[in-house]
């Protein structure tokens, strides 16, 4: 009986303790990205409610694989954890099905933890396209099948899927032109040799405000505080439609449920200080809801389902 009471009481008392050394929260992208920027904006008020510093570590490369795969192969103690997003929760595995690790379902190699934010994109056009909505870009567009071009930042990323999820929607029939990223794709769209780019409303609105393209939606489920005069795709011309990038903690499978939740309690904690919030909304970012585990698990396999039904419907590849 004392041996029992034993091992009952070990897990409790570690969880009651952790941590007690540093943890990492490593982003699997490079830093200065948004991803980076955002984990870098929530460490530092973390680790005060835990108690410990919280290190973030960069571990960049093959489109969030490599980190994402340190982190699913770690020790699950609650010591080292990953952000991650919709490319590489969502949409990756599909793409890549030799990805060295599962993402949702009862096999994924990942504990959710918290969803922390949410990211909406942009749609911009050139100035001279003559369109003042969405509606009226979609007329224009199939008017003229295969005459007009959209930008996005590479294949299978999340730009493209998005555009492609607008094709299938309104019945447009336009060119992917792909570029390294969107900052190179603006040029193009600035001389109207690309006629639609979704890109991130932190880095595509100043181009707007600058005079040199058109905003005509976000592509949230809602306004963005950012650009509260730009409608959703949805509400102006595309009803439905969609499109954002998540951001979410998870560790490795296994990790303790004790400390599942107390990581959980104190990232939804963190997001409501509102010097986060505020560099989060600086970022293009809306702060996530407290949720719980089991909802972030639950929004992570609806996106995964909805981007693997588009890929599977416009045939989308890495090459």
């Amino acid at each position: 009986m004392a041996l029992l009471a034993l091992s009952l009481a070990a897990p409790l008392a570690a969880a009651q303790s952790f941590p007690t050394k540093p943890i990492r929260l490593v982003v699997p992208f490079p830093a200065g990205g948004a991803t980076d920027l955002l984990a870098r904006s929530v460490a530092q008020r973390l680790g005060q409610g835990l108690g410990q510093t919280v290190v973030v570590e960069n571990k960049a490369g093959a489109g969030g694989s490599l980190g994402s795969a340190e982190v699913a192969k770690s020790v699950p103690d609650g010591y080292t954890l990953l952000i991650a997003t919709s490319s590489t929760h969502s949409i990756g595995p599909h793409l890549n099905p030799k990805l060295p690790y599962r993402t949702t379902g009862p096999d994924s190699d990942f504990t959710p933890i918290a969803h922390v934010a949410d990211a909406t994109n942009v749609l911009l056009v050139p100035l001279d396209l003559p369109v003042k909505n969405v509606a009226e870009l979609i007329a224009y567009a199939k008017a003229r099948p295969g005459q007009l071009n959209y930008a996005s930042s590479g294949n299978g990323t999340i730009v493209h899927l998005t555009s492609e999820a607008f094709k299938s929607q309104a019945g447009l029939y336009i060119t992917h032109i792909p570029y390294r990223g969107t900052a190179l794709a603006i040029p193009d769209l600035v001389s109207n040799k690309v006629q639609i780019l979704f890109d991130s409303i932190v880095s595509g609105m100043p181009h707007v405000k600058d005079g040199k393209l058109k905003a005509l939606a976000v592509t949230g489920k809602s306004r963005s505080a950012l650009a509260p005069e730009l409608p959703t795709v949805a509400e102006s011309g595309l009803s439905g439609f969609s499109s954002t990038t998540w951001f979410g903690i998870y560790g490795p499978k296994g990790l303790p449920p004790d400390i599942t939740a107390r990581l959980n309690a104190e990232f939804n904690k963190a997001l409501q200080s509102a010097e986060v919030r505020e560099r989060l909304g600086r970022l293009g970012a809306e702060v996530a809801a407290a949720n719980t585990p089991a909802q972030f698990a639950a929004l992570v396999q609806a996106d995964s389902d909805r981007w693997a039904a588009i890929i599977r419907e416009r045939k989308i590849t890495l090459d």
